[in-house]
């Protein structure tokens, strides 16, 4: 059997994923704190036919071996959390990270979820929720009768509420940084990442401190995704499906032929 059928096979499951993993990208291209991630490869263990450095029968030595390859496959898929350009929103309860950091978020369960997602609103009861009513951690709650909220950079929340001129201090915002963010498991969707053994525990902290960025209010952080870049490894990913397609269907008219030989 033609080796190469089977060599050439994991390239085109592989470039599937990579196919799947661009699909995301684009999809989220407009997703509020979105990473775009890429797929990494590593070749498979190859087939020695001839180690180098052996000797022959009149003691020379070979120089060069004969190794063959069994081909690829993915090892990891990487998220870049290169930062997103900001827009103004004008919504005070927007707020965006300028520089590195996290928000917390705690999920209904008392564990706690990091996102970049900065578009937060006011729940029933004045909290300081996600779009999916999950709190920002530390809680905070806003005054029903407020009639403006301010949030430093330094994530200091303030609102001014009716019949008082000075501004009452709510709380502070606190961000969550990791050693190896890319070990974060984003499984859960909805903008929400986990800590992992791979990401390392969560370094907390106030914004401006200790390498964290700061808050920066009426502003929201895009997705990553550059849809020229992300257009261009689509089509690199379908010209690698095709070259390895047109692999199998070479290997299968060798073994036709094969099959056709006649004595």
């Amino acid at each position: 059997m033609i080796r190469g059928l089977f060599t050439a096979a994991t390239g085109m499951i592989g470039q599937q994923l990579n196919l799947d993993t661009i699909a995301n990208n684009l999809a989220n291209v407009n997703t509020t704190g979105f990473k775009k991630s890429r797929v990494q490869f590593q070749d498979l263990i190859y087939e020695t036919l001839k180690p180098a450095g052996t000797e022959t029968v009149d003691g020379q030595i070979i120089p060069e071996g004969i190794q063959v390859g069994h081909g690829v496959r993915p090892s990891s898929i990487a998220k870049n959390f290169t930062p997103g350009s900001l827009i103004q929103t004008g919504n005070p309860l927007d707020i965006a990270i300028e520089g590195d950091g996290f928000f917390q978020i705690q999920l209904p369960d008392g564990t706690t979820a990091y996102s970049r997602d900065g578009s937060f609103k006011l729940d029933a009861n004045g909290q300081i929720v996600t779009a999916d009513g999950f709190l920002l951690e530390p809680a905070i709650v806003v005054p029903v009768d407020y009639i403006q909220v301010a949030i430093g950079g330094d994530g200091v929340v303030s609102a001014i509420v009716a019949d008082d001129t000075a501004a009452q201090n709510l709380g502070q915002i606190e961000l969550a940084r990791f050693v190896n963010p890319a070990g974060l498991d984003a499984r859960l969707g909805r903008n929400l990442l986990t800590e992992t053994e791979a990401s390392g525990p969560a370094l907390i902290g106030q914004p401006r401190q200790d390498g964290l960025g700061s808050i920066e209010q009426g502003f929201l952080e895009n997705s990553n995704v550059q849809v020229v870049e992300e257009i261009l490894n689509l089509i690199v990913a379908q010209r690698a499906y095709e070259a390895s397609s047109k692999v199998i269907q070479s290997s299968d008219e060798m073994l036709q032929t094969a099959n056709n030989v006649k004595r």
